[in-house]
């Protein structure tokens, strides 16, 4: 079986043929290069063998006075017999420059078209393809795969999928029409000669296998090993901030070390199996050299070959013969490194899409807002539910608090409206549609999401605010901007909105982000807001001002909020608390305020002096 997969390594060559099907044409191409480059070659060994043969009947003639030799018999060129033996050699030795040079050429040419296959063409279009994929995946794959597990397979793996285009299957290809060629060649020459001398090849192709057997499973090792380590140094790099403020760089420093180390480690095993198998292939190889010289040379002293035009060029041709078989060990070691490439990439592009348009989807470019979970359920895999029978009603415009302790459900319960999973039981409904009839674009057009920790990219502010709306104009940006209150802090940064943030935007303050985040979602004029405990990162000054960003945000929007703080809940029409994935409290402020249970616990510990926190009231307060 394929490293880690459900595929037989019989099946990933298939697909990995279909891969390269695509390209088929430039495959052939760069296939056929490579047969004039095998046919140029084998006339310049030729003429190399004929012209050695020359020069002994040149030296045979000088010493007995026989009749001048005629290489036009054998060469069928169309010298003038009486051509002086010279200048014969000088045209056998221009022949073999010229073949030499056009060589030199088809293999510039060869480079260069492999290197567009594999490089222009097959990787880009591999991890476009990947990439692709990834955006339509729901977020259950992402929870299942670390970020470091996908940026390898998105650039290690793809690489190694390369290697079976250009390594594996073009050189395979090669090497057995050049084997096919130079045995036919030789046994043209001598049978029995070419008997002899290749009589080691099935112990070569037996070793082969075996190494194939062998370092299959050491590539997948080693694979993990550089995930892991590349998923560590992710998180280091993230993580910065965390480790300074620990003082933890020394023990970060050795872990990484002891991860590269593994990696290293793992590395001499592949190394070891590799460095047995290509000088015990050169051995082989070698016994049909000694083979060559001692049957060779007596056949050449009885007089049944001859020196140039058959020992040589045999030579030359079994010196080829070995040359290709000795690529059996690279095209073994790609193979393996392309099959534990493949099946991490195949891992991918596998993926079950289980959050999609149907078919027949329900196009609602504009929606009113209206929102009902009916008997809503929703479990990770075979865990119990997060969430259990929810039943809720909002209607267009209004605005509902989600209050629960971490791992109530909260987050998930947001997740399910845009369909970022799919309920397990239940149905969610906008508008009276279930979200599962939408088409996931309008869907998610129509909601507008902020979370707890507010991602920016790297780009300029405008473009970072018009994520969403990439069309939109200078002036829908700026609105944006003024009702998330974040268009002064914009004019004073250095270029304004055509400001370029630093990765993540951590070169503004979390207010700041929050409320670049508020604007993004707002640009999209959405009917559903969805904010993620906004606040919650955000120091009590900034409190204020997102307090207004967030007013001015939900305005006339259906809005579901998680939050913690009074001053955030006390702004919601309806609260729902949620404990174990159901909801056990429902009502405004000011009737949860009054009775006895989880809501009245939580604001108990917002009370100063027995007094609620003075904070503005909502649309929800008494």
């Amino acid at each position: 079986m394929g490293a880690g997969s459900g595929h037989s390594n019989a099946e990933l060559v298939r697909r990995l043929f279909g891969l390269a099907w695509r390209y088929r044409l430039r495959c052939v191409r760069v296939l056929g290069i490579q047969l004039l480059l095998l046919t140029m070659g084998l006339f310049g060994l030729s003429f190399t063998g004929v012209g050695i043969d020359y020069i002994r009947q040149i030296v045979g003639h000088a010493a007995s006075s026989a009749a001048p030799p005629a290489p036009v018999r054998v060469l069928h060129m169309g010298l003038p017999a009486g051509m002086h033996p010279m200048a014969v050699l000088a045209v056998l030795g221009g022949l073999i420059l010229l073949l030499s040079a056009m060589r030199a050429v088809l293999n510039y040419v060869y480079a260069v078209q492999v290197n567009i296959l594999v490089q222009q063409n097959l990787v880009v279009d591999l991890r476009a393809e990947i990439y692709d994929k990834l955006q339509r995946l729901s977020f259950r794959f992402f929870d299942a795969n670390t970020t470091g597990s996908i940026i390898t397979r998105v650039t290690g793996d793809v690489q190694s999928v390369r290697m079976f285009v250009d390594q594996v299957l073009i050189q395979s290809v090669i090497m057995a029409i050049s084997l096919t060629v130079y045995a036919v060649y030789m046994a043209s020459l001598s049978p029995g000669l070419t008997l002899a001398c290749l009589a080691t090849t099935p112990v070569l192709w037996a070793l082969a296998a075996l190494f194939s057997r062998k370092i299959q499973p050491e590539y997948a090792e080693n694979r993990n090993l550089v995930e892991r380590m590349v998923q560590y140094l992710a998180e280091s790099v993230q993580g910065a901030a965390v480790v300074k403020g620990f003082g933890r760089e020394d023990e970060n420093r050795a872990r990484f070390e002891e991860l590269n180390r593994r990696v290293l480690t793992q590395q001499y095993s592949i190394f070891w199996w590799v460095s047995l198998f290509s000088p015990t292939a050169g051995f082989l190889t070698r016994i049909n050299t000694a083979v060559l010289l001692g049957y060779g040379g007596y056949l050449v002293a009885a007089g049944r070959l001859p020196l140039g035009a058959g020992l040589v060029v045999f030579a030359g041709l079994l010196d080829q013969f070995a040359g290709q078989v000795n690529n059996v060990a690279s095209i073994v070691n790609s193979v393996q490194q392309s099959l534990i490439g493949a099946t991490r990439v195949f891992e991918i592009l596998d993926a079950p899409i289980d959050v999609r348009s149907p078919p027949d989807a329900v196009r609602r470019p504009r929606m009113d807002g209206a929102v009902r979970l009916e008997n809503v359920s929703f479990e990770y895999g075979l865990l119990e539910p997060v969430l259990k029978d929810i039943n809720l009603e909002v209607k267009p415009g209004e605005c509902v608090a989600v209050l629960g302790a971490t791992g109530s459900g909260k987050s998930v319960l947001m997740s399910l409206i845009p369909r970022f999973y799919d309920v397990t039981a239940g149905r969610i409904l906008v508008d009276g549609i279930d979200v599962r009839r939408l088409h996931l674009d309008d869907l998610r057009r129509n909601i507008g999401t902020v979370f707890q920790e507010s991602f920016l990219f790297s780009n300029t502010v405008a473009a970072n605010i018009a994520f969403g709306h990439p069309d939109a104009t200078q002036a829908q940006i700026e609105r944006a901007a003024r009702i998330a209150a974040a268009h002064d802090f914009i004019m004073a940064l250095p270029k304004g909105y055509e400001t370029v943030l630093g990765e993540s935007g951590n070169s503004l303050s979390g207010g700041q982000r929050q409320r670049l985040a508020i604007a993004r979602a707002v640009l999209l004029e959405p009917a559903i807001l969805l904010l993620d405990d906004p606040t919650a990162a955000i120091d009590s000054s900034t409190e204020h001002e997102i307090f207004e960003a967030l007013d001015r945000a939900i305005a006339g929007r259906t809005t579901f909020i998680v939050a913690h703080r009074l001053s955030t809940l006390r702004r919601a029409d309806l609260i729902i608390v949620l404990e174990n994935g159901r909801i056990v409290q429902r009502g405004t402020h000011a009737e949860l305020i009054s009775v006895p249970g989880p809501y009245l616990h939580v604001a108990s510990l917002q009370l100063v002096d027995g007094r609620e926190l003075q904070e503005p009231a909502g649309r929800g307060s008494p």
